[in-house]
C-alpha cells in the first residue's frame, strides 16, 4: 500500500515489521500520519473506505475534526453502490465552509502540478470538457424540405429529399484525466535523455522561453543518494544582483515537491543564478529550514552540486568556439568574481573561470616587443582568462601585472602602463568595482603573484634598477625640492622607471588603496573616516627623460625658485588627474591652466601678472 500511514498508535511498527520480513520497499511516503492529519485543515469530517485484495469485506474509518476519537466498522455496501470499493482506498473529505474553494477543479489541478507533478503513480481528476460536435438541426431540415416540396409542386415535379441541415452543439463530457503527466527525467540515466527532452523540461519547469546554455544531469550514490539536473540560463533577469535571494532550485523528496525557497542552503550565494531540481530520498517530507541548516545530508548535497556546477561551467568555457561562455560571462561573470572572494574552498577552480580585459585582449600591444607564448585564450569579446595571460607572459616575467580603472580606455591611457606595454608586457585591466577585491583574495595564480602597476615596487629588470640608481643621484636636488614644496601631500619624490611618455605619476604604497579603489570606496554609503588609514601615503614619481622634468631641473639650477615651485605644484596636481585621484582644489588648478593658456596666446597682461606674482 502506498498511502500515508493512518495515525494509529505506534505507527513506526509497520516499517519495523516490513524490515523484519526483508521488504526492500523504503519509498513509502510518510510514516507518522502527518500527511493524513492535514486533511483536517480543510475538512470537518474524514471518511476512509478500504478493501484489501485479501479480504472480501469493506471497512470504514471515520473521524471528526476536533475529536480525539475515531471509529472503524465494516462498511456494508452493495456492489452497485457508488461507495463500493473494488480494491484499494477511497478518502472522502467533508469540506469546511471556508475551504469550499478546494472544490474547484482548476485549483486542485494547479496544486497537483505544483507539488505532485512527478509522483510515479497517476493522479487523476474528474473534470469536464467542452466538446463541440455536429448534430442534425431537425427544425431547419424540416423547413428546408417543405420549401423544396413547395417548389417541386409548383413545377409539377416529384419531390426529392434535401440534404440535412447540421448545427454545432457543445457537449460537457466528464472524465478522469491524469494531472501529473510530466515524467521526472532526473530519475532516468543521462544516456537515455536527449537534448530536446532536457530543453523541454527546462522551459516547462522554469517558465523560460530561451534555451539554457548548459545542463548537468547526475545521480549520486553512496553515503547520500540524490538525483539532480542543473541548468545555466542564457540570460540574466533584469533585476539580477549578486547575492539576491532567488527561488531557482526546486527541492523534491521522493519526487514530492517540497519547496523552492532553499537556494541558500543548497548553493552558495554566488551561484544563485543556476536553476535546477534536487531530489533526495534521504530527507523527511516535512523538511524545514531548521532541518536543512543542521542536516549533514544537506551539507553533502550542497558540496556535490557546487562542484558539479563548477564542472559544468568549466566544460562550457572549454567548449569549441567559446561563444556560449562569452554569453555566460556577460550575464553572470561578476557572480564568479564574488565567488572567488567568498568561497576559499573553490577559489582555485573559480580563478580558472574568471575573465578580464587586458592590453592584449583589447587591441594588442601598444608597440614594442610582442608578448611571448603561442597559446592564446583571448575570447571573442576581447577578454582573457588567467591561464591565457600566463601562456603569453614574457620570458623571465615573475608576476601578473594589473591596473584598476573605470574603463578600458582609461586604463590604456594611464601613465602606469606606458613602459610596460612598450616593452611587450601584458597588463590586466580591472574595470569592475569587484575586480580588485577579487585579485586581492586570489593573491596568486599558478604560483605567480599579482602586482598592481599603480603601486610602488615595480622593477622590470636589474639593468633598469641600476639605471634608476644613477638617475636618483642626478635628480636628487629636484626630488628634494619637490618634496619640500609639496610637504605632507606626498611621502616622497623619486625618479620613475615605469614612465615613458608622461612627466610624472602618483603611486600608492603596496598595501594601501589604489586610486581606483579609493574612487570606488568614495561612492559607497559609508563613513569615509573609517577607511582613512587604507589610503596610505603617496609617492610622486618623476620621469627624468621628459622635457618638463628636465626643464624643472634647469629652472632649479638657475635659482628661479618661484617658477620651480609653480612647476612642482602643477606637476603634482596634473599627476592627481592622470593617476586617477581627485583634485584637492580644482579651482586653483583651473586658474593655473587658464594662466598658461593666456600666456600661450600672447596675453601681455597675463605675462605681467605672472611676473609680478
Amino acid at each position: 500500500s502506498n498511502r500515508d500511514t493512518f495515525p494509529l498508535p505506534a505507527p513506526r511498527r509497520f516499517m519495523e515489521m516490513a524490515k523484519e520480513k526483508g521488504s526492500g520497499e523504503n519509498n513509502l511516503i510518510g510514516q507518522f500520519g502527518v500527511g493524513f492529519y492535514s486533511a483536517f485543515l480543510v475538512a470537518d469530517k474524514v471518511r476512509v473506505q478500504s478493501r484489501s485484495w485479501e479480504d472480501d469485506k469493506q471497512w470504514l474509518w471515520e473521524a471528526a475534526a476536533g475529536s480525539h476519537k475515531f471509529s472503524i466498522s465494516e462498511d456494508t455496501v452493495s456492489p452497485d453502490s457508488p461507495d463500493f470499493v473494488k480494491r484499494g482506498v477511497r478518502i472522502s473529505l467533508h469540506l469546511k465552509e471556508d475551504a469550499a474553494s478546494f472544490c474547484d477543479p482548476a485549483l486542485i489541478s494547479r496544486l497537483v502540478k505544483q507539488y505532485s507533478q512527478f509522483i510515479s503513480f497517476p493522479i487523476k481528476l474528474y473534470q469536464s470538457d467542452k466538446v463541440p460536435k455536429k448534430v442534425l438541426d431537425e427544425a431547419m431540415t424540416k423547413k428546408k424540405q417543405e420549401e423544396a416540396d413547395k417548389r417541386a409542386a409548383e413545377k409539377n415535379e416529384p419531390s426529392k429529399p434535401v440534404d440535412p441541415v447540421m448545427k454545432t452543439v457543445v457537449d460537457e463530457i466528464w472524465d478522469w484525466r491524469v494531472q501529473n503527466d510530466n515524467k521526472p527525467i532526473w530519475t532516468r540515466s543521462p544516456k537515455e535523455v536527449d537534448a530536446k527532452s532536457y530543453e523541454d523540461f527546462y522551459k516547462a519547469t522554469f517558465q523560460d522561453f530561451m534555451e539554457p546554455l548548459a545542463h548537468s544531469h547526475f545521480n549520486v550514490e553512496g553515503t547520500v543518494e540524490f538525483s539532480s539536473i542543473l541548468y545555466v540560463p542564457s540570460m540574466a533577469p533584469h533585476d539580477d544582483v549578486a547575492g539576491k535571494k532567488t527561488r531557482n532550485i526546486k527541492m523534491y523528496v521522493k519526487r514530492v515537491f517540497i519547496s523552492d525557497a532553499f537556494d541558500e542552503d543548497l548553493l552558495p550565494r554566488y551561484l544563485h543564478f543556476v536553476k535546477g531540481v534536487v531530489d533526495s530520498s534521504d530527507l523527511p517530507l516535512n523538511v524545514s529550514r531548521e532541518i536543512l541548516q543542521e542536516s549533514k545530508v544537506v551539507r553533502m548535497i550542497r558540496k556535490q552540486i557546487t562542484r558539479r556546477t563548477l564542472d559544468m561551467l568549466d566544460d562550457l568555457a572549454k567548449a569549441e568556439g567559446g561563444e556560449d561562455y562569452v554569453t555566460f560571462w556577460k550575464n553572470f561573470g561578476r557572480h564568479l568574481k564574488f565567488g572567488a572572494i567568498e568561497d576559499s574552498e573553490n577559489r582555485n577552480r573559480l580563478a580558472k573561470l574568471l575573465r578580464f580585459h587586458s592590453s592584449v585582449s583589447t587591441g594588442g600591444q601598444a608597440g614594442g616587443e610582442k608578448a611571448g607564448g603561442e597559446k592564446d585564450s583571448v575570447t571573442k569579446d576581447d577578454m582573457t582568462s588567467l591561464e591565457g595571460y600566463v601562456s603569453r607572459m614574457k620570458e623571465g616575467q615573475k608576476a601578473i601585472y594589473y591596473l584598476g580603472a573605470d574603463s578600458v580606455e582609461g586604463a590604456r591611457a594611464s601613465p602606469f602602463v606606458e613602459k610596460l606595454m612598450a616593452k611587450g608586457y601584458e597588463i590586466l585591466f580591472l574595470t569592475e568595482p569587484v575586480d580588485e577585491s577579487t585579485i586581492a583574495h586570489l593573491e596568486k595564480f599558478n604560483d605567480l603573484p599579482f602586482e598592481d602597476v599603480s603601486k610602488e615596487g615595480i622593477t622590470l629588470d636589474e639593468a633598469e634598477a641600476a639605471k634608476q640608481a644613477d638617475l636618483e643621484k642626478a635628480f636628487s636636488a629636484v626630488n628634494a625640492f619637490v618634496k619640500e614644496t609639496l610637504g605632507k601631500k606626498v611621502e616622497k619624490v623619486v625618479v620613475s622607471s615605469r614612465l615613458s611618455e608622461s612627466p610624472c605619476a602618483l603611486i600608492t604604497s603596496r598595501y594601501g588603496w589604489s586610486a581606483n579603489m579609493e574612487r570606488i570606496m568614495k561612492t559607497q554609503a559609508v563613513d569615509p573616516r573609517g577607511f582613512e588609514y587604507m589610503k596610505g601615503q603617496k609617492t610622486l614619481e618623476l620621469n627624468p627623460e621628459h622635457a618638463v622634468v628636465k626643464g624643472l631641473k634647469d629652472v632649479l639650477e638657475e635659482k628661479d625658485m618661484e617658477r620651480a615651485k609653480d612647476l612642482a605644484e602643477l606637476l603634482y596636481e596634473t599627476s592627481l588627474i592622470t593617476s586617477g585621484f581627485q583634485l584637492e582644489n580644482p579651482k586653483s588648478y583651473a586658474s593655473k591652466v587658464y594662466a598658461l593658456m593666456r600666456m600661450a596666446i600672447g596675453d601681455e597682461g597675463a605675462v605681467e601678472k605672472k611676473q609680478q606674482e
